[in-house]
């Protein structure tokens, strides 16, 4: 079974993570540059990971209704899948609902016991924000396959 990756899509830095082979875990892998090479690099890290399906974090707000920073992960979405389409590439694009995933990364990060400079990297914070979010979409399909 292929695996499935995380993106915390931010306007400098985009968080990944990784799901394990049997689609029950997920792993923090880091954060990379929101740069020209974004598409390219988020590329060879699906390949590097032989997943299929990318979780993309959507940020609604609390009335679960459309934000700036939702037409920025649309429009980051399409150029993906252009992108995808030119490699000639069947990856699937989900999104998932990403609200306070920041905010619980935070905790998480300020209650473990991290050195402070490495509690105050935006990264780690951007990576286990990817991390919360491709957790919950891996535990919301366990339970609907058990349901099924």
């Amino acid at each position: 079974m292929k695996k499935v990756i995380a993106i915390d899509f931010g306007a400098k830095r985009v968080g990944l993570a990784v799901s394990d082979e049997t689609l029950r875990f997920s792993f923090e892998r880091g954060a990379i540059l929101n740069d020209s090479k974004l598409q390219e690099n988020i590329y060879k890290f699906i390949k590097d990971e032989d997943a299929d399906v990318i979780v993309v974090g959507y940020p609604l707000n609390l009335k679960s209704e459309k934000t700036l920073q939702t037409l920025e992960v649309d429009n980051f979405i399409e150029r993906l899948q252009s992108f995808f389409l030119s490699k000639k590439e069947d990856i699937k694009i989900e999104i998932f609902d990403e609200r306070f995933t920041s905010k619980m990364a935070s905790g998480y990060i300020a209650s473990s016991s991290m050195k402070k400079s490495k509690r105050q990297n935006k990264s780690m914070i951007d990576s286990i924000s990817a991390q919360i979010i491709l957790q919950d979409y891996l535990d919301k399909n366990i339970n609907i396959r058990n349901q099924t």
